[in-house]
Parts: C-alpha cells; structure tokens; sequence
C-alpha cells in the first residue's frame, strides 16, 4: 500500500488548503528564519518550493520575515495565496514540493513579522458595558463618546512577542481605593484579554486618511490576540491618560497569520448601532460585511473558561483603521492592531478574568484550584475557528503564553 502523503490533509482538517496560514520557522537542522505555510500538521518551505517550482515568487517568499510579501500588495497577496493553492493541492507538483514540508512538531516558530506600530482598541459593547459597571456604579456603563468613534491606546510594538513566549509577571505601582499611598511590587491582579489582531501590509501616506472601503487593500490577515494586563497598575495609573505600564510590558501573537481571503465565508454584519455614526465610520451601504465570524476558546491550564464570540464586536477592524488614520496618521508595513478584549453577552462568554470574577469578586473553579486573577505557573492558550465554505472550519493558529514570576 503506497505511503500517505502529507498533502493528502484529512476531511475536516481546519488547516486545510483552504486556510494556508503564514508563519516564519527555523528547524535545528537550519536555523536560518524562513517564510512557512501551515498545511494540516506540516509546514511548507515557502522560499524553498517557490523556488523549486520556478515560480515568479521565490523572491517574496524566499525571505526571513513576512514583512516584503506584506508591502506587495493585495494583488500579490491574491496571487501567491492562488500559487500556493496550485501546489499543495496539483497532484503534479507532488514531487517538488514534497522534500519541502517538515512536521510541525519539528519547527521552532517566530514572530512572523516585524512589527511597525500597535494599537489596541476597545470595541465590545459587552466587554466595555461590564468594565463600566464596575469601576462606574453610580454612572453610566459606557462613557459618552463609546458609541461614536473606536476608543484605543497606542501601546509598545517591542513587547508584541510570540506565542509561546514566557510572559514575566510586572511590577510597578498599585494603590488600592483604601491605602493611603501607592506601593511598588509585582501585579497582584494580572489578567488576560482574548483579543484579534489585524497586522498592515500596504502602507499609507501621511496626511491622507484610509477609508472603509480600503480595508481589503491595506490589511494582509488577522491572528489571535493576548493583551496581557496588570489591573491593579492600570486601575492606578490610566487616569488622565489612559494604559501604560499596565499593558506595555506583554501582547502575545499567534505565530500563524490567516489571510483575510481565508475568511471571505466568515464575513457578517456586525451589531445592529443605535447611534448614527459619522460618515467616515458610516459602513451601513458597505458592499462586504465588516465583521468576522470567530469562534474563540480560552483555557487557562487546559481548561477551558470562556467561549468569546468575535461577531458581537460593535466596532469592526476597517472602522477602527478609518478612525486611526482620518487625522492623517499614515499605516506602515507590519503596523498591528488589536480589536481589544472580545466579550459576549453571556458570563461564559467573557474574555478576560476582570469579567468572569467581576474583579475579583467571584473565583472561577480550576482543576488546580480557585482564580481570581493569574498565578505563576499559569498557562493560558486561545484557540478559535471560523467558518469556511461548504461548511468547512477555517482554524486560526493558537496563541499561548505561560507566566513566571517577577525579576
């Protein structure tokens, strides 16, 4: 009986050659980083079988970071992934590409792309509504500006590690409602937040704004989020301008980018608004729906806590690009931007610890014992799926991060 080929990717498989995430790997045999395509359990040598093949995109795809593909454009983008279909799927390429796929078990996975600038939004109704309720009681949940435009911060580009990556547990300053000063030590309240982030591939020029319907052409892919948060040093510190050391220190990304065209059956509408918007966020006459079909899962220590749903976000990733660039801010090449934390309307459905305890409040139960908030030791995996057509599950590359203790 002739030996399985590892092309031949069992029904169901969500990394089919309908998905073709990119990624960048090493193996202990070549430590140089190269560009690899994720085909079931095995990683296609992008550079190497492009090259091959003889194909026009050797160049592109014979690089140590994703960054030249990102800056080439929605056409190149569209044609590679259209090549690389043709040569994990034509029985004629076998032969070629075969020699040029390694287990996945066998790679070390980096960070894929060089990261330019990052910001984090905050766009789930039910994310910011619960946030409100705690720390605002007496006020309204949301603030007054919530409905009108993205709210965000620009955070650290060179603390986005990738997944995998230990997540050292920060110190800083925390005061308490009751102390009467401030103490430093490490974050007694260190949290998570199931994220999506979108990475830049075509840049902008400066002074002229990005509008929704540019989306598709400025943005390669999107991937799983981990904004790591200490609680404790924001709640001190983000008054009167917002997050700093509080999430600075940790974003963990999945080594794996989805393509957006890896998405085209998982696109919806999102929530219906009940605030007229601006014209520049206006995407009610919008031709593609600007929301996403995710399905997240997040466990802590293997046990899952949470269900986030992505389609709940009020705010959708080419609103959130619109309003990040109409002052004329200009995108660059491996800009990432995060949707900020997703939530549901279900406590199961909560995205960070803040919420499934209500900030402490209420323990959530694990095998190992009771959490509020994260100890050291804990690892925290994301996994999510969207889906593709003829009922097939597109998988998005995990994201996990374990904490250790402060230096």
């Amino acid at each position: 009986m002739p030996q399985q080929s590892p092309l031949d990717v069992p029904e169901g498989d969500p990394f089919g050659p309908h998905n073709l995430p990119y990624g960048v790997f090493s193996t202990p045999e070549d430590p140089r980083h190269r560009i690899g395509v994720r085909i079931g359990g095995y990683v296609l040598d992008a550079g190497a079988a492009a090259a091959a093949l003889g194909s026009p995109y050797a160049g592109l795809l014979g690089q140590p970071s994703l960054n030249p593909l990102l800056a080439a454009g929605r056409t190149a983008w569209r044609d590679v992934r259209r090549a690389l279909t043709a040569w994990v799927t034509d029985p004629g390429h076998r032969g070629t590409v075969e020699p040029h796929l390694t287990p996945l078990d066998a790679v070390t996975l980096h960070l894929p792309y060089e990261v330019a600038d990052y910001v984090d939004f905050y766009a789930s109704e039910h994310h910011a509504t619960n946030v409100g309720k705690m720390f605002r009681p007496d006020g309204d949940a949301l603030t007054p500006n919530w409905k009108h435009l993205p709210i965000g911060y620009h955070g650290r580009s060179g603390t986005v590690v990738v997944s995998g990556t230990d997540v050292v547990r920060p110190s800083g300053q925390r005061k308490a409602p009751t102390d009467p000063a401030p103490v430093f030590g490490p974050s007694v309240k260190l949290d998570i937040e199931a994220e999506v982030g979108f990475v830049v591939g075509a840049p902008s020029e400066l002074g002229r704004p990005v509008g929704l319907g540019e989306f598709e052409d400025h943005v390669f892919g999107l991937f799983l989020l981990n904004d790591w948060s200490a609680r404790d040093i924001q709640a001190w510190e983000y008054v009167p301008l917002g997050p700093f050391l509080g999430k600075s220190f940790a974003t963990s990304v999945s080594a794996w980018v989805t393509p957006l065209e890896a998405l085209d059956a998982a696109r919806v509408a999102p929530p219906a608004r009940d605030f007229p918007l601006l014209p520049y966020l206006d995407d009610a006459g919008a031709e593609t729906p600007g929301g996403f079909d995710l399905h997240i899962s997040v466990s802590i220590n293997g046990q899952e806590v949470a269900r986030p749903p992505f389609a709940s976000m009020y705010w959708t990733a080419a609103q959130q690009l619109a309003h990040m660039t109409v002052n004329g801010a200009s995108l660059r090449t491996g800009d990432v931007f995060g949707s900020g934390t997703v939530s549901g309307p279900e406590v199961g459905q909560r995205g960070s610890l803040l919420e499934l305890t209500w900030n402490g409040r209420d323990a959530i139960e694990l095998a190992d014992g009771k959490r509020t908030f994260l100890e050291d030791g804990d690892t925290v995996t994301m996994t999510a799926w969207a889906p593709g057509a003829d009922g097939a599950r597109v998988g998005l590359g995990e994201v996990t991060g374990r904490i250790v203790g402060s230096r």
